[in-house]
């Protein structure tokens, strides 16, 4: 097997650090010209090249190495599916129910999985990275909660308090004020919460009726409670959404100064996810309205003081994403953008998704797949990929582009047995029409991405994917803008 490639690491040393990115540049003619299906990129090769083939014997082999090649951190990823409703816009994978006995079942079996993997990674350095996502992580009763926790501290060697990252989102309409104080007590020191929006059509249109005092005062919370960040999600392009009532949110979204707000683009493709089967097509605002949107928020949230990190994300400039940005430490994983590259991802819970050595590994889909394989003993693999040379090569440029929006050529020469111009002549001659439309400016030493590419960072990091085109059944990703 090929090594893990820390290449991230690697490159950074002819990086341009401690440089403050610009800000993402709107331009409504070029996002509405160029704006197509593709990939997020939390990963390279992404999850529709996983393989069946894929087994537990490649993990082990994966865990082996990396075990050989001496410690470093573990991130720790945990998948809660369950939600009490269902809410029309999700692509989640989630089980809607009210039968709590299911959560405790459910439960049983993802201890019995984290016990495997804590053996497997025994001795190694310890967990810097906790993330619990879902469904509806707080779906799990606060008992429940300290029970996994507890259990997840008697089975890894978790980084102090101060140093780790442990996050969890949250519903705020399934937490008290009492609950987030009791998350705290429990280890987290991060918290997401899912907004959407404000509006209280929008909030009917998809499901999710979500008052604003309730938001607010779980936002409260979690700072008296001392959580070290707040984050907020929103979405723009959902149904009985206007420019008037987007504006209204983000006054009130900036008014309650989250540390970071996510402002995801809804993907409305309901030939993938049910739900959004009853959503209207009537009530979806026009292409033209929601680039008036995402023009929106960019000139609000920077008018308010926050940095753009990339794709959906932005940040308060002392915020630790914002920080890695400026430092070149920034990573992209499937929690999105994380300043912990240099940590493997150990996934438990149905479906979920880790990242060990040069591989990448996704849990069984089903509760009934996933009990079967863990009463047998085994790990509950799905499917997954082991990474040649090529996708290393080429996940290596794409985080770069993706996180620092520029890449030294030399850097990558450094790393791989390439030469640049030679290996990726046809991308360049890609990269250079691209120039043309003022997205990206190439030379012999640099690529580096314009204030006007930033928003369409997935077209230009596309450029690079050898696997995109293969699929026969139609498009499998989102709108990059």
């Amino acid at each position: 097997m090929l090594v893990d490639a820390d290449i991230p690491s690697a490159v950074r040393p002819f990086e341009r650090s401690n440089v403050p990115c610009a800000s993402a540049q709107f331009d409504g003619e070029l996002l509405a010209r160029l704006g197509k299906s593709g990939p997020r990129y939390t990963s390279y090769p992404t999850a529709d090249r996983f393989s069946p083939d894929f087994g537990a014997g490649d993990y082990l082999a994966a865990v082996t190495m990396r075990r050989q090649r001496g410690m470093r951190p573990l991130s720790l990823y945990l998948h809660i599916p369950f939600c009490d409703t269902v809410c029309y816009y999700c692509a989640c994978n989630k089980i809607v129910t009210r039968q709590r006995e299911k959560a405790a079942t459910y439960l049983a079996y993802l201890k019995r999985e984290i016990t495997l993997q804590s053996r497997l990674f025994a001795g190694m350095n310890a967990v810097e990275q906790l993330h619990f996502g879902g469904g509806t992580p707080t779906y799990l009763l606060d008992a429940q909660m300290a029970e996994l926790m507890a259990h997840l501290h008697a089975s890894f060697g978790f980084a102090p308090d101060a140093i780790g990252e442990y996050s969890i989102e949250v519903d705020p309409r399934t937490v008290s004020v009492e609950r987030v104080h009791s998350l705290r007590r429990q280890g987290f020191n991060r918290i997401s919460l899912g907004v959407q929006d404000f509006d209280p059509d929008v909030q009917r249109a998809v499901n999710r009726v979500q008052p604003e005092a309730e938001t607010v005062a779980i936002i409260d919370a979690a700072r008296a409670a001392g959580f070290r960040s707040v984050s907020i999600d929103l979405i723009y392009g959902l149904p009985k959404q206007t420019l008037a009532s987007m504006a209204q949110t983000l006054d009130k979204v900036t008014a309650a100064s989250p540390d970071r707000i996510s402002v995801y683009h809804y993907a409305h493709m309901p030939h993938l996810f049910k739900p959004q089967r009853r959503i209207l097509e009537a009530d979806m605002p026009a292409a033209a309205t929601k680039l008036g949107m995402l023009q929106l928020c960019i000139e609000r949230l920077g008018a308010a003081g926050y940095v753009y990190i990339g794709m959906d994300h932005f940040a308060k400039p002392g915020d630790d994403l914002a920080v890695a940005q400026r430092q070149g430490r920034l990573h992209r994983n499937f929690q999105g953008y994380s300043t912990h590259a240099d940590a493997d991802l150990v996934a438990c819970g149905v479906s979920s998704i880790g990242a060990v050595g040069a591989t990448y590994s996704q849990n069984v889909k089903t509760l009934d797949d996933y009990y079967a394989l863990i009463d047998a003993g085994a790990l509950p693999l799905g499917r997954g990929i082991r990474l040649e040379m090529d996708d290393l090569l080429r996940r290596a440029i794409i985080q770069k582009l993706m996180c620092q929006f520029e890449l030294s050529i030399a850097a990558i020469e450094q790393a791989f047995p390439i030469v640049f111009a030679d290996h990726f002549a046809g991308e360049l001659g890609a990269l250079r029409a691209m120039q043309a439309d003022g997205l990206v400016h190439v030379d012999d030493a640099w690529i580096s991405v314009t204030p006007k590419g930033r928003l369409l960072i997935r077209n230009l990091c596309m450029v690079f994917d050898r696997y995109l085109g293969r699929q026969a059944d139609g498009p499998r990703h989102s709108r990059t803008v």
